[in-house]
């Protein structure tokens, strides 16, 4: 065995098969990533169905992938690290089960790992972590600030309480009948158009740190609905525009408030809707005066891939973390408690 450590992820969780090996913590050796979009494209969203049958396809191809990328051996890799959840259950089942499997076959240590840990330590593959540090967490399914005083420390202080920003924006994209995913299309189309449409923004509460952007949702789409009705047109590009600038705002904004109130030295972004070029824009734009550090991973970092699982996974194998051959997906899984029993 030599001196340097391997760590192999699996990822399953939606609708990417994915296998990756980091070396070492935080040198990323390989990403191999099996995209479903096209096969998902025509149904408007993830068919859970369809997706757990792809994963199954394409799982043991992808392990063979990252290896050979790599030119490493099992022999060679020190623990295997697999996304237990949250996610959809069949998904989550073929990577649990892979990683059992290969686990017990190879007599390696198995590390169980939460998904928005995962997305969280993407970033520590570009730079080390500085605590205490604030995570914004923005995809399909969550929205969430995160504070994290040490590795393995995760204190909810702001989540969405009905629609994440990822799920509004795909509603809206298939409101202005964009084709699926619809997140970048609306991002794209935003950098064309103008922000004419004074679209609400949800602040909540004084203080709070919670988002809610259904009501969002709910006005773009009875503005087009009116607007058709009346025979009139509104630039889709316009409406992507506003509807972008509510959204960022309110992110970057409570973002930049937690931050400070909090006194971190890092806020890290992660999540499929950290690609988005007005989010990066403004948060840059936010933070460009202040000490603490703002950390943006790359894009083919921010959607999921096994890279982030192998880095969360690599810093609780070290903590000691480990999982037996009772391991089980848990498509509910919260990371509060998921730190709390041992990252």
């Amino acid at each position: 065995m030599s001196e340097d450590q391997y760590i192999l992820a699996i990822e399953t969780s939606c609708d990417e098969t994915a296998v990756a090996i980091v070396k070492n913590e935080r040198e990323l050796v390989t990403n191999v990533v099996a995209s479903q979009i096209e096969s998902h494209k025509r149904f408007g969203g993830v068919v859970p169905e369809i997706a757990s049958r792809h994963h199954i396809e394409q799982i043991t191809l992808t392990l063979e992938e990252a290896l050979t990328q790599a030119e490493l051996t099992m022999d060679e890799i020190e623990a295997i690290a697999v996304t237990e959840g949250p996610g959809l259950v069949g998904a989550l089942l073929v990577g649990v089960n892979a990683a059992k499997a290969l686990a017990f076959a190879k007599q390696k240590p198995l590390v169980g790992v939460h998904h928005i840990a995962g997305h969280i330590y993407a970033n520590r593959l570009e730079k080390e972590f500085q605590f205490p540090l604030l995570s914004l967490v923005v995809s399909g399914g969550h929205t969430e600030l995160i504070l994290m005083d040490e590795h393995g420390s995760f204190e909810v202080i702001g989540e969405t309480r009905d629609d994440a920003a990822g799920e509004a924006y795909d509603k809206v994209a298939r409101t202005l009948k964009l084709p699926y995913p619809g997140g970048p299309h609306i991002d794209k189309l935003a950098q064309e158009g103008e922000v004419s449409i004074d679209f609400p923004r949800a602040w909540l509460e004084d203080g709070s740190y919670d988002f809610s952007f259904s009501g969002l949702k709910s006005a773009v789409i009875n503005k087009l609905h009116n607007a058709k009705q009346k025979n009139e047109d509104i630039p889709p590009q316009d409406v992507a525009a506003s509807f972008q600038e509510s959204v960022v705002d309110v992110l970057s904004t409570k973002t930049y408030q937690a931050a400070k109130e909090y006194d971190v030295k890092q806020v890290i972004v992660a999540g499929g809707v950290a690609a988005n070029k007005g989010l990066r824009a403004a948060l840059k734009d936010k933070f460009k005066e202040e000490d603490c550090e703002l950390l943006i991973p790359p894009l083919h970092l921010c959607t999921d891939n096994a890279a982030m699982i192998a880095a969360a996974g690599a810093v609780a194998y070290q903590q000691g973390h480990r999982a037996g051959y009772d391991l089980n997906a848990n498509p509910g899984l919260d990371l509060e408690m998921y730190g709390r029993r041992g990252f």
